[in-house]
């Protein structure tokens, strides 16, 4: 979507090089003149090539500034795109969830912040240096020849053997700058980790641990830096020695020709800034060997994270995963169907959820749940319960499509326009309606500890239903790239509940009993909520969320569990009131009050067939108990 203006741009960078080359070959003839003056003492025509020189000095450097300007705004707005692309691929598809679960590769933030703006910054160094050295080889080539054909021989046979001593002695350079990238990245992660988790280590006293880990990994990079250091410092020796050694070479070359009269003073400096020229630009291995090795390792981990990015587009996934995601519109009338005990269900009820022989397996291949048939319908509530690492979460994973090792079918009856289904083997049949999420299917997750965003407490409760977009005049006016201003396809955006007012958000947090934070904070504070707010206050504002988005059917991972049973009892009646239909996962005793059934699941038998769950009503003449849901 940018390509024409970066193109434009790129054009513009190489014909401000080739202005550049024009002045350096322009002001390697002025040397010349200029220095024949000084050496035959001709006062007039010194001062006429000085006045030269200060009016090439004039028109000349703006464009050296313009060419460096020109270059770092395109080096910007290359990286800016390949941000946006890069985390667009990313957060596609649950790609960040699968890295983060299945550790496929390390530090993805890392790449994408820092890798990206070294790949965009020196490839495009790189691309015009080596322009730049093609025009310069051709300019001073003929230079060089015509003073002294010799001189040129010379200056091959030097820049090829620089060149092979220097791939000898920088050879390990390539490894240790890609190691370097990855311990120095696992270092920092190690202190964001502290950050994000100060008040669990502070209640544990692990500072110890901690200084201990962090000081391991840094002793890793220490190491690490310390060979690099070694290898660049055996290289730097040649070539500094080949950097001063060209000073006095071409000199001393055309040095005869000069003592013999054949050739002027001015010739000796032309020569040897001709000389200095092309030396360069067949010298770049020996020049910029450090950096061509980072760049080669910084483009061995930018090449690790897209193939694995196209991989994940792709959806080569593993044989084990065929559990099939259905969502399908309701469009047919409500109808009587029989409970799983044999009870009538109203003719009223619709269904919600469809779960057909569904078997989940770890990675490992071992079973956590057989052959789960059941139906939810419409306000009739779920609790599931089992004892800990049975699959109560791993069902819930599968529910929302995270958890894709198994078989079976899962189906959601949504109000929705379209049929639409999605397969956990070929994910996203249509890109465009791939996009459409959970939420916007009026589904939604609550997990035991809910995600803080980055944000106004507005934004909290916002979150994920609605987002604040910037338009492209605002773009306009503050000369951001269009691309990176997220515009959703109008063909195809989710036309949700309109955005809550200031005294919906109010009403809802008083209705979650957390009114108290718009005096100590208000709306529009941005703080750490994470660490700022309790995971009580934080499990509420989750139900303040779901309260907003409205949705029909919530999926619960004991999203309760660090409230009192008062305050518990009291979000259970909110969503009860709303009309919504919930699946909880839970171990309390006071849970069966908010629920009609309880799915109970044990812990697999490897060595049995047999199905290891089974399905009650909740009833009073039940009078079901921990004590019996644990036999």
């Amino acid at each position: 979507e940018d390509k024409v203006q970066a193109r434009w741009r790129l054009a513009a960078v190489f014909a401000l090089t080739l202005g550049t080359t024009g002045i350096s070959v322009a002001f390697n003839f002025l040397g010349r003149d200029f220095y024949n003056a000084l050496a035959n003492k001709d006062q007039e025509q010194f001062m006429k090539q000085l006045l030269y020189y200060l009016g090439g000095f004039a028109g000349g450097i703006p464009v050296f500034v313009l060419r460096d300007y020109a270059k770092d705004t395109l080096s910007l707005r290359w990286r800016s795109w390949m941000t946006t692309y890069y985390m667009q691929r990313y957060l596609e598809n649950r790609t960040f969830y699968k890295i983060q679960s299945q550790s496929t590769i390390d530090n993805p933030d890392q790449r994408i912040v820092d890798d990206l703006s070294a790949f965009t910054g020196t490839a495009l160094a790189f691309s015009l240096t080596l322009f730049n050295a093609a025009i310069d080889l051709i300019s001073f080539s003929n230079i060089l020849f015509g003073i002294y054909p010799p001189l040129f021989v010379v200056l091959l046979v030097y820049s090829i053997g620089g060149t092979a001593i220097s791939i000898f002695l920088g050879k390990e350079l390539v490894n240790l700058n890609f190691l370097q990238e990855k311990k120095e990245a696992d270092f920092r992660y190690g202190l964001v980790r502290v950050r994000e988790n100060a008040e669990s280590i502070a209640f544990y006293g692990g500072e110890e641990n901690e200084m201990q880990m962090l000081v391991q990994r840094f002793r890793s990079a220490f190491q690490n830096l310390t060979r690099l250091l070694v290898s660049s410092r055996n290289l730097e020796f040649f070539t500094s020695g080949y950097r001063y050694l060209i000073q006095i070479l071409p000199a001393a070359v055309v040095a005869p020709m000069y003592f013999s009269g054949k050739i002027e003073f001015g010739v000796i400096n032309q020569s040897v800034s001709a000389f200095n020229h092309i030396l360069g630009d067949v010298s770049l291995i020996v020049y910029q060997f450090q950096a061509i090795s980072a760049f080669s390792a910084v483009i061995d981990r930018l090449g690790e994270f897209d193939d694995l990015l196209d991989n994940s587009s792709d959806n080569h996934l593993d044989s084990t995963e065929k559990i099939c995601i259905v969502y399908s519109s309701v469009k047919t009338p409500s109808f009587t169907l029989l409970n799983t005990n044999g009870s009538m269900i109203g003719e009223s009820s619709n269904k919600m959820v469809d779960l057909e022989n569904l078997t989940l397996v770890t990675p490992e291949n071992a079973t956590l749940l057989l052959d789960l048939t059941l139906t939810i319908y419409e306000k009739e509530h779920l609790l599931v319960t089992g004892p800990s690492g049975s699959g109560k979460t791993s069902l819930l994973r599968a529910m929302a499509g995270l958890w894709t090792s198994g078989r079976g079918k899962i189906t959601f009856y949504v109000k929705d326009s379209d049929d639409f289904q999605l397969n956990s083997k070929h994910e996203s049949p249509e890109k465009s309606k791939s996009s459409r999420t959970r939420s916007s299917r009026g589904i939604f997750f609550l997990p035991q500890k809910p995600y803080m965003v980055l944000g106004t407490l507005q934004q909290q409760l916002l979150y994920p239903t609605w987002a604040e977009t910037p338009t492209l005049d605002d773009a306009q006016q503050t000369g951001i790239p269009p691309f990176l201003l997220r515009q959703e396809d109008s063909d195809h955006v989710f036309r949700g509940p309109p955005k809550p007012t200031t005294e919906e958000l109010v009403k809802v947090l008083q209705d979650v009993r957390l009114g108290y934070l718009l005096s100590r904070f208000g709306l529009d504070s941005t703080c750490e909520w994470s660490s700022i707010l309790s995971l009580g206050e934080q499990q509420r504002l989750a139900f303040a969320r779901l309260l907003l988005a409205k949705p029909c059917l919530i999926l619960m991972d004991e999203s309760t569990s660090a409230l009192d049973e008062d305050n518990e009892a009291h979000l259970y009646r909110l969503i009860e009131d709303a009309g919504v239909t919930y699946v909880s996962i839970g171990h309390r005793r006071s849970l069966f009050d908010h629920h009609d059934k309880i799915l109970h699941i044990m812990k697999m038998d490897p060595k049995s067939t047999e199905r290891n769950w089974y399905v009650k009503p909740i009833t009073q003449e039940t009078g079901i108990n921990l004590l019996e849901l644990g036999s």
